[in-house]
């Protein structure tokens, strides 16, 4: 393989981890398939600046056959599943949709793996929310799991089929368990998006307040380009390992809103207020990781602060809010 250009193929590519990913592996001369599900909405508004230089296929976590066809045409070294239902309140709404994408989907896509190329190397997108009722912090890779949501619940199914493939049909598959990983390109139904996007609106005159849920919710925050670096390196390895990817770090979502409107000169106190309706049924408080064994391993460590990070996203939102109103 010393002159064969190494091949991807990435699900989940239109979300904020799917195009770093993306541009990270063109930057590393890749060829670059992405699984993109049919639908009237689909928005390439991430992507779109490297979409001339990335392969499209139709397919569905779903949908058994369209993942053996998207294989067998990408014939990839590696995979990279992103793809998932991954907005945990929206996953009290529809648990089972949640479930069939981002649990059964996993099995679908490692059962077309097995079937098309099991020498292809798979990466699986796990979360920090696996943990949910910490047992212990920080939480580490030997941190007992304890799931509090649909999501949280779906994902823990998907990092255990992920072993359990490796470990039954002698697979490269590993699951990177990141912690929360924000950037401009998050979705606005993200708090941290929604803070610093909120922000922008209150700063230019569009909005007078923020109705935010928890603000005592701890979160170990760190730069999703910084995060697609560890998930490359974890299928660089001679054998395969699940890892924990953090900044070992936790701030309260105060703290978040503080730095974030106090960067524009703000008092997040008289922007801010709180709505009950926004907190969860089943609270996760705390979450912070341990990634010492990942920058052992990988040689992995954040680059961006968390003041570097929430500076960032609401620098981009300033110019978002402000272009969309023709300032």
């Amino acid at each position: 393989m010393a002159n064969e250009k190494k091949r991807a193929l990435v699900t989940g590519i239109t979300g904020q981890d799917g195009s770093y990913l993306a541009e990270f592996l063109l930057d590393k001369n890749y060829e670059v398939f992405a699984l993109i599900r049919r639908s009237s909405t689909v928005n390439f508004e991430r992507i779109q600046h490297i979409q001339e230089r990335i392969h499209l296929l139709s397919g569905d976590l779903l949908d058994q056959n369209s993942l053996m066809s998207a294989l067998k045409t990408a014939r990839p070294h590696e995979v990279y599943n992103l793809g998932a239902q991954s907005f945990v309140p929206a996953s009290w709404e529809q648990p089972l949709l949640t479930g069939e994408i981002t649990a059964l989907g996993v099995t679908r896509l490692l059962e077309a793996i097995r079937a098309t190329d099991s020498r292809a190397r798979f990466y699986q997108a796990s979360t920090s929310e696996l943990f949910g009722k910490v047992r212990e912090s920080p939480q580490s890779e030997s941190t007992p799991f304890y799931p509090r949501s649909p999501y949280g619940v779906s994902k823990l199914y998907a990092h255990w089929i992920t072993v359990n493939y490796r470990e039954s049909y002698d697979m490269f598959c590993c699951a990177g368990i990141l912690f929360n990983h924000e950037s401009p390109r998050r979705g606005l139904e993200f708090v941290s998006r929604k803070i610093s996007h909120g922000v922008a609106r209150i700063k230019l005159g569009f909005a007078k307040e923020l109705k935010l849920g928890n603000l005592d919710s701890r979160r170990d925050w760190g730069f999703a380009g910084d995060y697609v670096k560890a998930m490359w390196l974890m299928l660089q390895q001679d054998s395969p390992e699940d890892l924990v990817i953090a900044t070992g770090e936790d701030r309260t979502i105060r703290e978040f809103c503080e730095l974030a409107f106090g960067y524009v000169g703000l008092d997040w106190r008289q922007c801010v207020t709180i709505d009950k309706d926004l907190f969860r049924p089943a609270e996760v408080e705390v979450l912070r990781g341990d990634a010492s064994r990942a920058e052992r391993v990988l040689g992995w460590k954040p680059e961006i602060s968390f003041v570097e990070l929430v500076h960032l996203m609401v620098d981009r939102d300033l110019d978002l809010v402000g272009g969309q109103s023709g300032g």
